[in-house]
């Protein structure tokens, strides 16, 4: 496993834990206001971190920390991402694993023998706007609409989400994703922000009150959507 970065201590990224954040480089799309343009892009350039320094450090977290939120880049573009969750469960950990649905048979398998406790999903946009918001003319829809029908049967805890991003979503897009995860019980519309090291250039949220009408359209089919990091 190719660990590009470690975030010692996270109160957000696992929900209701707390938790360490491990990053992977390497993403098979290119969204214009990904926050993380230099794992994606230059993931060859960034320092790795040796998977035997990450286990040192997490047997000393044992009764500090909840769980181990595994986040990318792409994490399911790494072969071995399987073998290193067993490792962070047999360690007493729990795993909450991010993804863009695009390698359903890494989740599937991921899922079958329970090695993620959490799984956040990423929506990007309504199904006819997915090439023009992941930077890609083949974003594997058809693999990403598996991933949501996976998850949707699994009985794993899990979420999606969209972040919204003015310029590339619309109404239709969220009319979309409504019909799209009907249903659910996690589905969150999140507020865009400027990391500073994103891949494209231009991109700004929405108001609030633009973020309330886009939820008010997804909760006519998913009641418990909700807004997050909106001020």
């Amino acid at each position: 496993m190719v660990i590009h970065g470690l975030q010692k201590l996270t109160l957000l990224d696992y929900p209701g834990h707390t938790a360490c954040t491990v990053f992977t480089a390497g993403c098979n799309w290119r969204c214009p206001f990904c926050h993380n343009a230099s794992l994606v892009l230059r993931g060859a350039e960034q320092p790795v971190i040796p998977e035997e320094e990450f286990f040192a450090f997490l047997k000393k977290r044992r009764g500090l920390l909840d769980g181990v939120a595994v986040t990318g880049g792409e994490p399911t573009l790494q072969r071995d991402l399987p073998e290193f969750l067993r490792k962070i469960r047999t360690l007493g950990f729990e795993v909450k694993l991010d993804t863009n649905g695009t390698h359903p048979d890494m989740l599937r398998a991921i899922l079958a023998e329970g090695l993620a406790d959490y799984v956040a999903m990423d929506i990007k946009a309504g199904r006819q706007n997915y090439s023009a918001v992941t930077g890609t003319l083949r974003p594997g829809l058809d693999a990403v609409e598996e991933s949501v029908a996976l998850l949707k049967s699994a009985g794993t805890p899990h979420e999606f989400r969209t972040t919204v991003v003015r310029g590339l979503h619309t109404d239709e897009d969220f009319e979309d994703i409504a019909a799209w995860l009907a249903g659910e019980e996690r589905c969150f519309l999140q507020a865009f922000k400027d990391s500073g090291d994103l891949i494209g250039e231009g991109c700004s949220g929405f108001t609030a009150e633009e973020m309330e009408h886009f939820l008010s359209i997804v909760r006519r089919t998913v009641p418990n959507a909700a807004l997050r990091g909106v001020e």
